[in-house]
């Protein structure tokens, strides 16, 4: 039975776990705003080739280092697909600017796990080349 007791040191063990996790969240978000502010977006136009698989690669390698919410992804997606970038490309740098966090890593490392963290980041990546592939040749089909 939950008593009043039993509820008041939940809510103190929440808030002291809450407590604990700010920092990291912190910091991470303020090297997000630092690299933000420090790499132009008109560099990532440097990086691509013409090489379909190489710039799947190379859009998830700057996704991944990029790391961002969706909404802002797809804008930065849409002017690469304006500046002459591949579908293959922004699509593997779309995918991984969401699901691989190579900046938020260790605070994932530290809440679930080293193992857990790696793996995830390293399937998120695999899988955001594969699919960004797969997606440009569905599209050339249909």
């Amino acid at each position: 039975m939950l008593t009043k007791k039993k509820l008041l040191q939940a809510g103190k063990k929440t808030l002291f776990s809450f407590l604990d996790m700010v920092p990291i969240f912190l910091s991470i978000i303020l090297f997000i705003s630092l690299f933000f502010t420090l790499v132009p977006k008109s560099m990532y136009i440097n990086f691509f080739t013409k090489n379909a698989i190489l710039n799947s690669i190379m859009g998830a390698l700057l996704g991944s280092i990029s790391t961002g919410n969706p909404i802002t992804s797809y804008i930065i997606g849409g002017e690469l697909l304006k500046a002459g970038i591949g579908l293959v490309a922004v699509t593997a740098f779309v995918l991984s600017w969401v699901t691989v966090g190579i900046i938020s890593l260790p605070a994932e490392c530290y809440f679930l796990g080293k193992r857990f963290g790696i793996m995830r980041n390293i399937l998120s990546f695999i899988f955001a080349i594969m699919i960004s592939i797969l997606v440009v040749l569905t599209l050339k089909v249909l």
